[in-house]
């Protein structure tokens, strides 16, 4: 998961008294953070360090990011005249993220580099709430209420994540993510005719500038929305810890390898829990296309980084 490091005392070290917007647009930070849990752990892949709203930043949007709080947007999104303040976004408007995934590519060697972008729904959501929400409250009345100005604005922000991940997929990033965080909340019905086609948008422009590069769609709360994320389009299916792998495959369908799933909390257990736990995500996907092992979420920050070296080991031994 993208905050695979955060958990680390050399993040925390190399971020402190920078904010996390700053930290997301220097190379050379992003490019150390990126590699801390890479040399820590020994995984498989890198997953490039950002966060959803760098892209809304870089167009123009005010936004910044308050340490326990989340992104905050300052003039929130509730009118078609807002869209006038959401400008596609531009390669030239992002060359550090080009540069950092040089860096990135140039260090790591052999070991791929996972790009990252959010996905329209989502973004969408900060900016209609102005914030975190719990609810949705705001971003469900807008849709639901002006479908119109919905897929308008689901339209530009799709544009924009793709050109996001292009750009890193340009300067040498071998596989991207797009991620849903707050999706779960959409019914199903709702997903497939309000949210999904921006984001097949997205992943689609992906495809169609470089086609041979693998896009994993993940979502949070997403059981009952998987066969629906698998048909916009990506090869991976991210599936979150509340669901078992083998039953979120055949939902999703064989044409898809699936990505997940154990429960972030476990790494709290006892290791004899958690290793039987690791055993039975590993063997679970067995039983599926094919197999991305990763937590069913994001790393806690309290989460002990020996615990995860000891998973990542037995992962490579199963």
């Amino acid at each position: 998961m993208r905050q695979a490091g955060r958990s680390l005392p050399e993040y925390r070290r190399v971020r402190a008294g920078v904010g996390m917007l700053e930290s997301c647009r220097t190379p050379e930070l992003v490019t150390e953070i990126t590699l801390q849990p890479v040399r820590r752990y020994g995984v498989d892949a890198a997953i490039f360090f950002s966060d959803i709203v760098v892209p809304l930043a870089a167009v123009g949007v005010g936004v910044e990011i308050r340490p326990g709080v989340g992104p905050v947007i300052d003039q929130p999104f509730r009118t078609a005249a807002d869209l006038d303040r959401l400008p596609d976004l531009h390669a030239e408007q992002i060359p550090d993220i080009g540069e950092s995934v040089r860096l990135l590519v140039a260090e790591l060697g052999p070991t791929p580099l996972i790009g990252f972008a959010g996905a329209p729904f989502t973004l969408a959501s900060y900016l209609v709430e102005g914030g975190p929400s719990r609810d949705l409250v705001r971003t469900k009345a807008l849709m639901y209420g002006d479908p119109p100005l919905w897929a308008a604005l689901l339209e530009r922000l799709a544009r924009i994540s793709a050109a996001f991940l292009t750009v890193q997929i340009a300067a040498g990033a071998r596989a991207v993510q797009l991620f849903d965080s707050w999706v779960g909340a959409v019914p199903a019905a709702d997903y497939r005719r309000l949210v999904q086609p921006a984001s097949a948008a997205a992943l689609d422009a992906v495809h169609r500038a470089f086609p041979h590069v693998p896009r994993i769609h993940f979502g949070v709360g997403t059981g009952e929305l998987l066969a629906d994320i698998g048909a916009a389009g990506a090869e991976v299916v991210g599936v979150d810890f509340r669901i078992p792998l083998d039953e979120a495959s055949r939902r999703i369908g064989p044409q898809h390898a699936v990505q997940g799933n154990l429960d972030p909390a476990l790494l709290f257990a006892p290791w004899e829990v958690l290793a039987q736990r690791v055993r039975d995500t590993v063997e679970a996907g067995r039983r599926t296309p094919g197999h991305v092992f990763n937590l069913g979420h994001g790393v806690p920050p309290t989460a002990d980084p020996d615990v995860l070296a000891r998973v990542v080991d037995l992962v490579h031994s199963l």
